[in-house]
């Protein structure tokens, strides 16, 4: 059997110190009060969901605007023609043009973390799902990436707007929802925006409990369960 470094068994130490679920603004201070690295870790959500994604009406994607940000600069492509490619320039992407912008693509360029592209555009784009299909690039209408309002799409992407989707296997859901440099209550107003949307999105098909748990985790940080009935209020206390 190999032998564990230092940082995996002070996060096995960590885990047993922290076995009992948490509210949410306590389990933020454990993470702040175990950093245990120098740069600025992410913060992260995931849930286990009592979900089966082979279950059509149970494959869960959607967005959500987190009113902290990401604390992330977000780099933005358009693929769009005419005089959209102005305004997306004009509302904050990074880059923007139409077949020029698909040819560097199907190159190797890929020097965005979002692709937006408008219906009549999505033709080209359509061959280069090998290269934007394994990254998670390839947009798409469920979350919001394939529109013809390009500069709210823009505006809202750079302001904080991320997508999610359930794993194919096990019902998880994770994302980041900030910088671990965030105040609490900053944390806590992107983590309400999560905790509601994804009850929104709850499918009518689904029996029984539907948020089975939840944990917060920092990068090379603790994971912490996080107290699911606490949770769903959350939204009630912390304004959006």
């Amino acid at each position: 059997m190999a032998k564990k470094t230092k940082r995996q068994t002070r996060l096995l130490e960590l885990k047993e110190k922290y076995r009992d679920p948490l509210e949410a603004a306590e389990a933020i201070k454990v993470l702040k009060e175990e950093k245990s690295v120098k740069f600025d870790p992410t913060v992260e959500v995931h849930f286990r969901l009592g979900i089966n994604p082979k279950i059509n009406d149970q494959q869960i994607r959607s967005t959500v605007s987190l009113p902290g940000g990401t604390g992330k600069e977000v780099r933005i492509a358009v693929v769009a023609k005419g005089a959209l490619i102005d305004e997306a320039k004009a509302a904050g992407a990074d880059i923007a043009g139409a077949e020029e912008l698909v040819e560097e693509i199907g190159k190797g360029m890929l020097d965005f973390d979002k692709l937006v592209a408008t219906p009549d555009c999505m033709a080209m784009l359509s061959k280069m799902g090998r290269i934007l299909g394994p990254k998670g690039l390839m947009p798409n209408p469920k979350d919001g990436t394939v529109t013809t309002d390009i500069a709210k799409t823009v505006e809202e992407l750079k302001a904080g707007k991320v997508s999610f989707r359930a794993e194919k296997t096990g019902g998880l859901v994770q994302m980041a929802i900030g910088k671990l440099s965030f105040d609490d209550e900053r944390l806590l107003k992107n983590l309400a925006a999560v905790v509601e949307q994804i009850n929104k999105v709850k499918p009518t098909s689904v029996k029984g409990t539907y948020v089975k748990a939840v944990y917060l985790s920092s990068t090379m940080g603790p994971g912490v369960k996080l107290d699911v009935a606490t949770l769903q209020d959350l939204s009630k206390h912390v304004a959006a």
